[in-house]
């Protein structure tokens, strides 16, 4: 091949590339202290004022103890908590793609009809177009928590992993579909769905979590309030049961003996000498009856007339 012909493919490979990039629309933004981005292979994306601007298809994982704010370029945005990876695809529609694998997000958006979100067990899809606010949490064992907030939030029809079932999630709704099924509901749950509190330097997410986003630091007694230790009884941490009150005039024999040893008796000969007796005082002998002078006259005339 001429070289003339290598140089033109070149240079044609590279407008096509150039063409494409083009083409694709912008996703959104990310900051690069919060979250670490991976995008498609052969994809590098710009940065700008600390933010990674996010095109076509990207996966946002948000660093330890920080929730990654990813804003949206048709508005709105999505928490994702911490270290959870949250995988986005943004289609020539600007219909969006949301995958989760474990972890937890926020999503706070004008949502369309044609948008998505996945975990490995549901498929959400939108019934209508409306201001999402939607919460969801996916445990290890599959327990997936979803919190559709807001009157005027779109339902959501939630189908399996195989289409077998479906499930219509009403907007106000808070559920936990355990281990990820559609069959086994629980349409009260009450912990939150969303994001935990940013764990702050020096601070652990549980002190966090107890902390409840205050800031002024918790005593060592708020802390026993919140969370009391009850003694260990197992360990001897207890304190012994009070002995029973001793009974009045009752007789408490106590034995003891003493082990002594013999050298002259032979190797390990030992002989029990009996330690003495102690036992407790006798108890008082009964009152003595007073002189009584009418009983000793009526003794005096018994023996007079009676024989």
């Amino acid at each position: 091949m001429k070289s003339g012909w290598v140089v033109a493919i070149g240079l044609l490979g590279a407008n096509a590339a150039a063409c494409c990039q083009t083409m694709v629309k912008p996703l959104g933004s990310v900051g690069v202290d919060q979250a670490a981005v991976v995008g498609a292979p052969n994809t590098a994306f710009q940065l700008v004022g600390g933010r990674a601007q996010l095109a076509g298809t990207a996966t946002v994982t948000a660093k330890p103890g920080r929730n990654a704010d990813v804003t949206l370029q048709r508005g709105g945005g999505v928490l994702v908590c911490q270290t959870t990876a949250l995988h986005m695809t943004e289609s020539l529609d600007e219909s969006l793609l949301l995958a989760l694998d474990r972890g937890a997000m926020e999503i706070r958006m004008k949502a369309k009809a044609t948008d998505v979100v996945m975990t490995p067990d549901l498929r959400f899809t939108m019934g209508s177009t409306g201001e999402l606010d939607l919460r969801m949490r996916v445990t290890v064992n599959g327990d997936t928590c979803v919190e559709n907030r807001g009157r005027k939030a779109p339902a959501l029809n939630i189908t399996d992993s195989f289409g077998e079932t479906a499930y219509l999630l009403k907007p106000g709704q808070h559920v936990m579909f355990e281990h990820g099924s559609l069959r086994a509901v629980m349409d009260r749950e009450t912990t939150p769905c969303g994001c935990p509190p940013e764990e702050k330097p020096g601070m652990s997410l549980a002190d966090a979590l107890l902390r409840g986003g205050q800031n002024t630091p918790i005593t060592p007694e708020q802390s026993a309030a919140i969370h009391p230790f009850p003694t260990a009884q197992s360990d001897g941490l207890a304190a012994p049961p009070p002995a029973a009150p001793e009974t009045p005039g009752e007789r408490h024999v106590q034995v003891a003996s003493t082990i002594a040893f013999d050298p002259t008796g032979g190797e390990g000969a030992a002989t029990e000498v009996p330690a003495p007796v102690v036992a407790a005082a006798a108890p008082p002998p009964p009152p003595q009856q007073k002189h009584n002078p009418f009983a000793a006259i009526g003794r005096f005339f018994k023996r007079l007339f009676v024989r």
